[in-house]
């Protein structure tokens, strides 16, 4: 009988990590084909949502609770659920109720029929108009940056195979980017789709300046296209310059007597070229700055406590 191993980030859930378990136990025990655990991640929750997580430890054998020493985001949170896990297949959702646990179902029937990821896809997705927006040119980006194919559509709610997982917790720098470290892994990945319910409480944890930092460890550590697209805008305007002062030099050959003024022109270019060097730099920054927390060995996560099944596995990573 295979295994399933849940893994759920949880960051201020306490109303709601509760009943996010009871109906995905009762949904995979309806199926009856598989052994199953939970491995609950708090990242470093304001509430008391890790107090909830060990009155479930107790509540339930197959429960592991892990309490991270702060906040990591929900991505270092997962790899840190992955470190922990038994099962054949993981299984990974969110803590607030929006995605359906009593589907489940769907995403392992098609792990059996030989995909290596099944990501769910919401026919009609209850985020806010920010976050939709910010989903759809994240798609976009991974699009380009990742190589990820323009019909499939990534979401928080997956099923992978343990092997997948196996090669993703040998990632072990300081931002991790769960998308990238899939795609670079598999291309048997498809999709299934499921209901995206309302948010039950709260709001979502997601600004944008989360999302920019989210887009950055994506792409800075998967990617060097930032780079190489960097390098053909310099290139363009390099071009631009030549064909503006070869223009300049041509007319001032047929119109010799004529004074060419231009100081404005010339100083907003300046602005435009020095604002692309800038950004350019920024970029270049971005990589260097991460390659040197990365030899710093900062570490993707930190362990303040763990109770439940996998209490002996070590505390960092």
């Amino acid at each position: 009988m295979a295994k399933v191993s849940f893994v759920i980030p949880c960051y201020a859930s306490e109303h709601t990590i509760s009943l996010v378990i009871e109906e995905v136990n009762q949904a995979i025990e309806k199926l009856n084909r598989y052994e199953w655990e939970f491995v609950l991640v708090n990242d470093c929750s304001p509430d008391n949502t890790f107090e909830v997580i060990k009155n479930l430890c107790v509540a339930y054998s197959n429960i592991t609770g892990i309490n991270l020493a702060r906040n990591f985001g929900q991505h270092a949170a997962l790899m840190a659920g992955f470190h922990q896990v038994s099962g054949d297949i993981v299984v990974c959702l969110d803590d607030d109720g929006q995605t359906p646990g009593n589907e489940v179902g769907k995403l392992l029937s098609k792990i059996e029929e030989g995909y290596d990821v099944v990501y769910a896809q919401y026919a009609n997705k209850k985020h806010s108009g920010f976050r939709n927006w910010g989903s759809k040119l994240n798609s976009k980006m991974t699009e380009y940056l990742l190589d990820k194919p323009k019909d499939l559509c990534v979401s928080s709610y997956f099923a992978v195979r343990r092997f997948i997982v196996d090669e993703m917790v040998k990632y072990e720098h300081s931002f991790p980017y769960v998308t990238g470290l899939v795609l670079r892994s598999t291309k048997r990945i498809t999709n299934v789709e499921v209901t995206h319910r309302e948010r039950v409480e709260g709001v979502s944890g997601y600004s944008l300046k989360k999302l920019i930092g989210l887009w950055s460890n994506g792409f800075t550590a998967f990617s060097v296209k930032p780079l190489r697209l960097a390098t053909i805008i310099g290139i363009l305007f390099a071009l631009i310059g030549f064909v503006v002062v070869l223009l300049l030099v041509i007319r001032k050959l047929l119109y010799p007597s004529e004074v060419l003024l231009g100081w404005s022109s010339t100083m907003s270019v300046l602005m435009i070229i020095g604002g692309i060097i800038l950004i350019v730099l920024g970029i270049i920054g971005e990589y260097i700055g991460r390659i040197y927390i990365c030899m710093n060995q900062a570490p993707q996560y930190i362990i303040r406590e763990r109770i439940g099944i996998n209490d002996l596995k070590e505390e960092k990573k």
